[in-house]
C-alpha cells in the first residue's frame, strides 16, 4: 500500500511516497483536509508560504491525533525571497505561523519571483543566499531536510556549485502529457528526489480520451493512473484535494502500468490549458 511506502532522501531521512498537496485550499478548510488525510493514512502534507494556509496546516497537525514525529510536513520559501536576511526571517516566520518546533522540509518555491518567472534573469546570487539560510536552519535543527522547486538544470547547477548541503528534492510540474524527462533524469542522477506537483494536471487529464481509455483498461480512474505513472518514474506525487473520497482513491494505486503504456503516456500531446490554474506562470500564464 502506497501510504505505507517511503523514499529515502540523500541525508537518510524517510519521506512518505505520496503526499497531500494543499494549494488553493483555504486556511479555514485546510484544517479539516489535514485531519481527514491523516485519518485515511496520509503522513505527508505539503504547503507553502504563498498558499496562505500554513497556520491552518499547523492547526490540522495538532487536531489530527497523530504524533508530530510521525508526520512529514513540507513548506516553501516564497519565490520572491532572494536575500539571506529575508530568508532567515521567513524561515522563522513559517515555524511561528505553523506553531511548530521544526519543519520536516523547506524548499525554495521558485528560482525566480513569480512576476519574473521565465525571464532571462535566473537570480543565481539570490538563490545561493536563500540556500545559505536554509542550510543554516537545517544545521540548527529547525529543518530536517531542504530542497528546491521549479528549478531547471542551470538553477540546480548554481546551487550544487556552491552548497555545503545538497538539495534533497526538486519539486516540479510533472504529469502525463508534460513529463520533463531530461530534467527528471538529471535531477535523479544528482541524488535528488523529484516530487511531482499537479500530477493530475488540475483535472485536465480527465478530458483526454486516450488517457481515459488507458485508465479503463486497468480498471482505474484517471487520477489513479496519473499517480501510478508518477510513481513508476520514481517521482513523489503530491495530488491536491480537500475531498476525503478523492484522498482515499488517490492512494489506491496498487497496480502496474506496462512499459508500452508508460511510453505512450509520456509522449501524449502536451496540455495547453490548465483551467483556473492557468494564471500561474508554471502553467503558462504570466502574473501582472
Amino acid at each position: 500500500m502506497i501510504l505505507k511506502e517511503n523514499y529515502r532522501l540523500s541525508n537518510g531521512i524517510e519521506i512518505p511516497a505520496l503526499g497531500l498537496g494543499t494549494w488553493m485550499i483555504d486556511n479555514g478548510d485546510v484544517v479539516q483536509a489535514v485531519v481527514e488525510a491523516v485519518k485515511i493514512g496520509y503522513r505527508h502534507i505539503d504547503t507553502a508560504q504563498a498558499y496562505a494556509n500554513e497556520s491552518g496546516v499547523g492547526d490540522g497537525i495538532r487536531a489530527c491525533g497523530v504524533n508530530r514525529e510521525d508526520l512529514f510536513i513540507t513548506t516553501k520559501l516564497a519565490a520572491e525571497i532572494k536575500s539571506y536576511e529575508k530568508a532567515v526571517s521567513s524561515i522563522d516566520q513559517s515555524l511561528k505561523t505553523m506553531g511548530l518546533d521544526y519543519i520536516d522540509m523547506m524548499i525554495i518555491h521558485s528560482p525566480q519571483p513569480w512576476k519574473h518567472f521565465g525571464d532571462e534573469d535566473r537570480y543565481f546570487e539570490g538563490n545561493r543566499e536563500a540556500w545559505r539560510a536554509l542550510e543554516e536552519a537545517y544545521k540548527a535543527g529547525k529543518l530536517r531536510a531542504i530542497g528546491v522547486s521549479n528549478f531547471q538544470k542551470e538553477d540546480l547547477d548554481n546551487i550544487l556549485s556552491d552548497c555545503i548541503v545538497k538539495p534533497m528534492v526538486n519539486q516540479i510540474l510533472a504529469h502525463i502529457s508534460n513529463t520533463p524527462i531530461e530534467l527528471i533524469q538529471y535531477t535523479q542522477e544528482q541524488g535528488i528526489l523529484v516530487e511531482a506537483y499537479s500530477p493530475i494536471a488540475h483535472g485536465e487529464l480527465l478530458k483526454n480520451q486516450r488517457v481515459v481509455e488507458i485508465a479503463e483498461k486497468y480498471g482505474v480512474s484517471v487520477p489513479q493512473l496519473s499517480i501510478r505513472y508518477a510513481l513508476q518514474l520514481g517521482l513523489l506525487p503530491l495530488p491536491k484535494t480537500a475531498n476525503p473520497e478523492h484522498m482515499k482513491s488517490n492512494a489506491e494505486v496498487d497496480f502496474v502500468i506496462s512499459e508500452e503504456d508508460m511510453k505512450f503516456l509520456e509522449n501524449i500531446e502536451r496540455i495547453k490549458d490548465y483551467g483556473e490554474a492557468s494564471i500561474m506562470p508554471v502553467f503558462g500564464g504570466k502574473l501582472k
